[in-house]
Formats: C-alpha cells, structure tokens, sequence
C-alpha cells in the first residue's frame, strides 16, 4: 500500500502545481490595465526628468519583450 502512495505523491505533486499555475493566468480587468497605464507615465516622467543609459534602455527593452 505504501508503495503505491510513493509512487502516486509526486504525480500528484505535480498535477497540483499545474493547476496552481494555470489558476494564475487570468486576462488582465480593467484596473490592472489602468494601473499599467499609470506605471508606464511615472516611468515616462521619470526619464525626462532622469534620463536612463543605454544598459537601463536595453533591460527595459528586455522586460518589455518578455511581459508584453
């Protein structure tokens, strides 16, 4: 009986962390996207007042990409 349940804990280990996973992906409401939007002006106020170097373009760049 024991070796059963050894066998079956890490399937469902890994079952329960996908669905945990895919529970977090939602479509995105409309305050999340307003506070996006709010996001994108601070930084945008910032680089006038501050600009960023290339090293700091590039990441941004990067993040971009990557979090559309």
């Amino acid at each position: 009986m024991k070796t059963q349940i050894a066998k079956l804990a890490p399937l469902a280990l890994l079952f329960g962390s996908l669905l945990v996973v895919g529970a977090g992906c939602e479509t995105k409401g409309p305050a999340e996207k307003a506070g996006e939007k709010i996001d994108r002006g601070v930084e945008n106020a910032k680089d006038a007042i501050d600009p960023r170097g290339p090293g700091e373009k590039a990441g941004a760049a990067v993040d971009k990409a990557v979090n559309p």
